[in-house]
């Protein structure tokens, strides 16, 4: 494949230009399998070209633990060298049996190595879903400090240090505008894991609720994000419920 402007051959099909400087793809669509990633190169609502990265999973720990980095870094190394202005990403689990490490394990460390903000799809046709939402407003990145995102007239939160980190967690998230803590109902039922959080489904506005459970206490937090809908803010709820789960928060 040649570059689209200058016509100087690329190493691979949708790879930025480094002779006159111009992409050849605007966005790259990446579906994880635990043994493989489906890599998806556009340019509008074009495909341009498609690329494999495999890897054989080990299945004890330590040994797998460096296999997925590897694996994770590969793919990180094909995204770069594209050098999008956006990335799509599914997590197919799949036979995850006798893995460490399932294909959200390879989504999340991928992730962390690249500087990228990653748009969670879903469904049985992951590049479809993308191409038809292609010409939709991307969702609009907040500046402002976590610290400053909370507000409302109840100001405590339950559960502690725990409480204080799902809050956040939820707070850093480039696409929540504003956390709002609600009252705490200690009628709840009685948890015996400590401090839970959940992220409900999205309002008609793209909002979502925060959900913290200690104890019997139960505390609902209204969390306002730049989603314009329902399906854009399944988006957030999607990445912030992930977030939770990885700091080991989740419900």
């Amino acid at each position: 494949m040649n570059c689209g402007r200058c016509e100087s051959p690329l190493e691979k099909p949708g790879d930025y230009c480094l002779t006159c400087n111009t992409a050849n793809c605007d966005a790259v669509v990446v579906e994880f399998q635990r043994d493989r990633a489906t890599l998806t190169m556009l340019d509008g609502e074009e495909v341009v070209a498609e690329t494999v990265v495999t890897t054989l999973p080990e299945p004890d720990e330590e040994r797998g633990g460096v296999e997925l980095r590897n694996f994770a870094g590969r793919v990180a190394d094909e995204i770069q060298r594209k050098r999008p202005e956006t990335v799509y990403a599914a997590a197919n689990r799949g036979d995850d049996a006798g893995t460490q490490y399932d294909a959200r394990d390879a989504l999340r460390e991928t992730k962390a190595q690249l500087h990228y903000e990653f748009y969670r799809v879903t469904g049985d046709d992951v590049v479809g879903s993308v191409l038809d939402r292609r010409g939709e407003r991307s969702l609009e990145v907040v500046e402002t400090p976590p610290r400053e995102k909370i507000g409302g007239t109840h100001s405590t939160l339950i559960g502690g240090r725990k409480g204080r980190k799902a809050i956040a967690l939820v707070a850093d998230h480039p696409h929540v505008k504003k956390i709002i803590p609600g009252p705490i109902d200690a009628g709840g039922t009685g948890s015996r894991t400590g401090l839970r959080a959940k992220v409900t489904r999205a309002d008609d506005n793209g909002n979502v609720r925060l959900l913290l459970r200690d104890g019997s206490s139960v505390q609902e937090n209204r969390v306002v994000t730049t989603a314009m809908d329902r399906e854009t803010g399944e988006w957030v709820r999607d990445d912030l419920n992930e977030a939770l789960a990885e700091a080991e928060l989740q419900e």
